[in-house]
């Protein structure tokens, strides 16, 4: 009898066996912070994904550095400390340089262009994730660059002269060739240099405006749009790989389903933040027609620039864009 009852409670537990081999855990990295757009929206993700498999595939998210640094995530992920990451697509540059193309000033005007753009690029990025063990998941941009000045801007000779906000190789370029100063000034210094009279303008987001709370010093936003950098998820193709079939493609649906919520919610962001600066005393505007052909012919410049420093995979993207609007 107590042969059979042993044996029957093997017969149990053993059936449990099969449950908990099939739970698989990620862990995914993310150099933002957890109330960031883009954070909440890899949370939701990771909740569908959770539910969608029944819990075979957990998501564990770790945001704000705490698994490995922004620009050490693709790294991260290759070297096997995590699963999964997020990053800005323009951190990986040096990886890829077909990475930088949502990067380039003055090419995309709207979300519609830049979703137009990011359906070109993809297939480059998607190669080159390949060749480094990862798999795409899914981009999503953040609010578009606009341009914030103390004074108004009616034409290029406006820059002249003026102070502006550099913290790139990109953003100095801009400043020179609009006959501008550049300042290096770091984000978390922004307000300071406001205040002292360092800066007279920046290209940066509608959303970065707020959280620095320009109002007083800055009295003009132009939707510009210069640019939309997006960031982009990814997962180890050998994680990817061992999850059976059914479940991979939960994990693909759910991706898709994050990308194109994130699109929208970065528009209601926009949106939201721009209306932010107008309700603080901020004139919200549009350039003049002149000088937004004169941008536009900025971008051509720039576009052309890396298509011949990055060569064949920047035709496939740029070739394609301009001659189908």
């Amino acid at each position: 009898m107590k042969h059979h009852w042993t044996t029957a409670l093997c017969a149990v537990l053993m059936s449990h066996v099969p449950a908990l081999q099939a739970q698989t855990t990620w862990k995914l990295a993310t150099g933002y912070r957890a109330e960031s757009f883009h954070t909440q929206n890899i949370m939701q993700f990771s909740r569908e994904v959770e539910q969608a498999t029944g819990g075979k595939l957990l998501i564990q998210v770790y945001p704000n550095n705490t698994l490995a640094k922004l620009n050490d995530v693709s790294q991260a992920v290759q070297q096997g400390k995590a699963e999964a990451g997020e990053t800005i697509m323009s951190s990986l540059v040096k990886e890829m340089p077909v990475a930088g193309a949502d990067s380039i000033p003055f090419v995309v005007s709207s979300y519609k262009d830049a979703e137009r753009l990011w359906k070109l690029q993809r297939p480059g990025i998607e190669k080159h994730f390949s060749e480094l063990g990862l798999k795409l998941l899914y981009a999503v941009p953040w609010p578009p660059q606009g341009l914030h000045s103390s004074k108004p801007i009616r034409g290029v000779a406006d820059f002249k002269g003026t102070q502006m906000r550099t913290y790139n190789p990109t953003t100095l370029r801009i400043a020179e060739l609009l006959g501008a100063k550049p300042v290096d000034v770091a984000m978390v210094d922004v307000g300071k240099a406001l205040s002292e009279g360092r800066m007279d303008n920046m290209i940066t987001s509608a959303l970065t405006g707020v959280e620095n709370k320009v109002w007083g010093q800055i009295r003009y936003y132009y939707e510009i749009n210069a640019w939309f950098p997006k960031n982009v998820v990814f997962v180890s193709s050998k994680a990817f790989d061992a999850l059976k079939p059914e479940v991979r493609g939960m994990v693909l649906k759910a991706a898709a389903d994050a990308e194109t919520r994130g699109w929208l919610a970065s528009q209601v962001l926009a949106n939201s933040a721009t209306e932010e600066l107008r309700q603080n005393g901020i004139r919200i505007d549009r350039i003049p027609a002149d000088l937004e052909l004169e941008i536009k012919r900025m971008g051509e410049k720039f576009s052309r620039e890396w298509v011949r420093s990055v060569g064949n995979e920047a035709n496939a993207i740029f070739v394609p864009y301009y001659l189908k609007p």
